[in-house]
């Protein structure tokens, strides 16, 4: 029964989220929580202590660097519009999202693979978005505050969980495989945080669109090329490296609150609408795969 659902679940969440946006942005204030319960689940569910780097997590965080960039430089030239140029950068740039294991393990990931370059994939941008954020505004002094920014944002949601795992695997391993057996669980729960981010998102959408909506079209359907992009280009990596879907998931789903956080105090806001439809875009992707992954399985 299950399976028959989950495919029906990503989609269901795009359409309430759009449909009860003003509701839905009251009470977004729970996903942290949802997000808390998803990583923990997820991280119980790995030998933390021997997680590795690997040369995937290496290629696909050299891509977020280097095409980010590039693609800020070609979209401003092109189209000489900052908001567009922006929106690219950050399209790419975002870190890779939190629950992504929950959608990556479900089509047949390598869960120690997605763990850690959850973990790794986040703090890089930590590392990198404040030197960009300050090269851009001309403000070289600011970066050590922008990185505390940015690390103490995304360590409040990645660190505790990632502690408490450690800690559980260490001194408590039966409390911790039990809790590993509920890991089935962070799917509902990612689609509940999901709905609710789009709620928000989209509520953010219907706030700006008023005299944007060129720059909104420009948006939207520059979101759409740098997710068939992002997706393409991490399942090519993600192949050669022996696994495609690893890779498809680590590069393109993106942690679109933290982006359009970072987007809305260190850009243009605006730009963080791209986000809001790359969030659509990719879950309704994700939906067609979940539907697609089990019959492919059983036409082997």
């Amino acid at each position: 029964m299950q399976k028959k659902i989950k495919p029906y679940v990503l989609p269901s969440a795009i359409v309430f989220g759009i449909l009860f946006h003003q509701w839905l942005g009251q009470i977004s204030f729970i996903t942290p929580g949802l997000i808390f319960v998803i990583l923990l689940l997820t991280f119980c569910s790995v030998k933390l202590t021997k997680l590795r780097p690997s040369l995937l997590e290496a290629c696909i965080a050299a891509f977020q660097v280097i095409i980010s960039i590039a693609a800020y430089c070609v979209v401003k030239r092109v189209t000489d519009n900052d908001i567009l140029a922006e929106g690219a950068l950050i399209g790419i740039l975002c870190p890779v999202a939190a629950s992504v294991s929950v959608v990556a393990c479900e089509l047949g990931a390598k869960r120690e693979t997605v763990v850690s370059y959850t973990v790794l994939g986040n703090l890089l941008v930590a590392v990198v978005a404040p030197a960009i954020f300050s090269h851009l505004n001309g403000e070289t002094a600011s970066y050590w505050l922008s990185f505390w920014l940015i690390l103490r944002k995304i360590a409040t949601v990645l660190a505790l969980p990632y502690l408490i795992a450690l800690l559980l695997q260490w001194f408590a391993p039966k409390v911790n495989n039990k809790l590993a057996k509920y890991k089935g669980v962070a799917f509902y729960l990612w689609a509940m945080a999901l709905l609710l981010t789009l709620g928000k998102t989209m509520d953010y959408i219907a706030l700006q669109h008023a005299g944007n909506e060129t720059t909104i079209i420009g948006l939207a359907v520059l979101s759409l090329i740098i997710c068939i992009l992002q997706f393409t280009i991490g399942k090519l990596l993600g192949y050669y490296f022996g696994d495609s879907i690893a890779g498809g998931q680590l590069l393109a789903q993106k942690n679109s609150a933290i982006g359009i956080w970072m987007t809305s105090l260190y850009l243009h806001p605006l730009a963080s609408v791209l986000l809001a439809f790359y969030s659509i875009w990719t879950n309704l992707f994700n939906s067609w795969q979940l539907w697609y992954y089990p019959r492919k399985q059983n036409a082997k």
